[in-house]
């Protein structure tokens, strides 16, 4: 796999040796177990997968080489890099301005801008319309263009089963950056409709099979269509494709019930199959479903509690968080600065969508076990912050060196 140039201050000590001791030893990816480090009267469960993937990474060296390769110029990025807090502000520390909110929101007017500047495109991609009014103004859109290869093949795959005259069904949030660039670049191919959970696909279902009407249709989901959709006419052949930093167990949830749906209602062969629905399963991302894997993997050990690092609107770490949450107390922080004390923590509370104080989070016991991870967008460089803060708090933890040497011992054999 390719090596990117990653700013050391992302990179650690503990947690980047670690990845790559696991990584040697399991190529082909096929042991999920956590990787133990045993501090005595604390004790960390890793998971096998987190933190940076290929996307993020690529998207992190483009943009710090347009930085490098642009000293005196304006440099603007379309909204977020990547949904991570330290990585945003750490750009915006250098001069990056972003040109809107990730709800796309304007923040700078396209007027604005000069044919001098320069723009990067963030991992998730830009909708067609953007890039039309980026080339309209005179800048050049793909030099910096850090949109991850795998959205891109979410498009592809949009486009040759529009080709082939399915209609398009994208797992996401609508209002999410990557499904409004995935939305937009699929209407250009074929009928698309968003879907944003299992309820709206069972809905969806409901004028596949022609028990709701039309008119209930627009009304329902209303903005998640393209223009000139027409549910009778065009759900009639479809194919899913997906956000890809939702759970690929929940993409592939929507995709076998529609495909089910479509399956009686046609009372289909099973020879018949492709003619009324197309096969996508290769567009979920490798990532997505290495770090859905290694959480499941993760929580069937016994701890006391999870602690997931990220950004508070990466909607695959809060996948993870929801994941995690489902079976034990979970603590979804942005970085070691929210663990306060001993005693108590500042994290994010989903349902309130505002972070919360919880007291006593360390259980008066010994040994203490936590399961710990992070989403893909969380350099290792938090994930470590967030363990040495932990085992501060533990007078007699072993020394980290004594510990890392162990785990190092164990891989290498």
């Amino acid at each position: 796999m390719k090596s990117f140039n990653i700013p050391d201050h992302y990179r650690s000590h503990i947690i980047s040796p670690l990845k790559e001791l696991r990584r040697k030893r399991d190529k082909l990816k096929r042991d999920f177990t956590p990787t133990t480090l045993d501090f005595g009267p604390v004790r960390f469960l890793i998971a096998r997968h987190f933190g940076f993937c290929y996307g993020v990474e690529n998207a992190i060296e483009i943009a710090y080489k347009a930085i490098a390769e642009n000293t005196g110029k304006r440099i603007f990025l379309l909204s977020e890099m990547i949904h991570n807090p330290d990585v945003n502000r750490d750009l915006q520390e250098r001069g990056v301005r972003f040109i809107m909110e990730t709800s796309g929101k304007q923040i700078i007017p396209w007027e604005d801008l000069r044919s001098d500047d320069v723009v990067v495109i963030p991992a998730f991609g830009t909708t067609i319309e953007i890039q039309q009014k980026l080339t309209d103004i005179g800048l050049n859109v793909e030099q910096y263009d850090t949109t991850c290869p795998f959205v891109e093949k979410v498009w592809n795959k949009a486009t040759q089963i529009g080709q082939k005259e399915y209609t398009v069904v994208v797992h996401g949030k609508p209002s999410h950056e990557e499904t409004r660039a995935t939305f937009s670049h699929s209407k250009e191919s074929a009928p698309t409709v968003v879907v944003k959970d299992m309820a709206q696909a069972r809905r969806l279902a409901t004028y596949l099979t022609g028990e709701s009407t039309k008119e209930q249709f627009y009304i329902e989901f209303d903005g998640q269509f393209s223009p000139g959709f027409d549910p009778e006419r065009d759900l009639q052949r479809i194919g899913v494709v997906n956000q890809t930093t939702m759970l690929a167990s929940d993409t592939q949830q929507i995709a076998d019930f529609l495909k089910t749906v479509m399956i009686r209602h046609h009372r289909l062969m099973p020879e018949e199959i492709d003619n009324r629905f197309a096969n996508t399963r290769d567009t979920l991302c490798y990532a997505t479903n290495d770090n859905q894997d290694s959480t499941y993997a993760l929580l069937a050990y016994p701890a006391d509690f999870t602690i997931v690092a990220g950004g508070y609107n990466s909607s695959n770490t809060l996948h993870i968080v929801e994941l995690c949450e489902e079976k034990l107390p979970t603590y979804f922080i942005e970085t070691e600065q929210k663990i306060l004390s001993r005693d108590l923590i500042r994290h994010f509370n989903i349902p309130l969508k505002q972070e919360v104080v919880t007291e006593n989070f360390l259980p008066d016991k010994k040994p203490v076990t936590v399961l710990l991870t992070c989403g893909a967008s969380c350099p290792d460089a938090v994930v470590e912050g967030i363990l040495l803060k932990i085992v501060s708090f533990f007078d007699d933890a072993r020394p980290i060196d004594e510990v890392m040497a162990e785990v190092t011992q164990q891989f290498a054999a």
